[in-house]
């Protein structure tokens, strides 16, 4: 069973690893608007939140049948790093509210929407009798991505 469910155990780790680093430290302590002021990582907080729940709610809608897809598009998050580097010192039109809320709500998107695609495909991609087993590994890989990210979002208060 362990070989059957460490690419979605890995996915499950590297989605929350990539959003606790990022999500709230960097939003709310990097990021500055004139316009918004104060309401700034408030309006960023609050988009986040939106958009995971509104990606772990897709999935009463769609849920894909490829288990590697899902983990290949988790691993694709770890390209949220450098957007998120170039909207805090890249161009000036990059520095602006939309960019950084776009980012935001994707970020909050494909967090809710691969890790609900994750814990409900990868029992499924086992057998019957392995299927509970293989949900509480997921929960342990995915409490292991919180630590992590946590952890790791120390980094970007610094």
């Amino acid at each position: 069973m362990a070989g059957k469910i460490k690419g979605p155990a890995f996915g499950i780790f590297i989605i929350y690893i990539v959003t606790l680093s990022i999500f709230p430290g960097f939003i709310a302590e990097d990021l500055e608007s004139k316009a918004l002021k104060d309401w700034y990582p408030i309006i960023l907080i609050t988009v986040y939140n939106l958009a995971d729940l509104m990606g772990k709610s897709l999935t009463a809608f769609y849920v894909p049948q490829c288990i590697k897809r899902a983990i290949g598009a988790a691993t694709a998050r770890l390209l949220f790093y450098p957007l998120f580097i170039v909207c805090l010192h890249g161009p000036n039109w990059l520095k602006t509210e939309v960019p950084m809320m776009v980012l935001t709500f994707l970020l909050g998107f494909t967090n809710g929407y691969l890790t609900s695609v994750l814990m409900i495909l990868t029992p499924k991609s086992v057998h019957s009798s392995e299927s509970e087993l293989s949900a509480i590994v997921m929960t342990a890989f995915l409490g292991f991505g919180l630590v992590g990210g946590s952890v790791l979002g120390w980094f970007w208060i610094l």
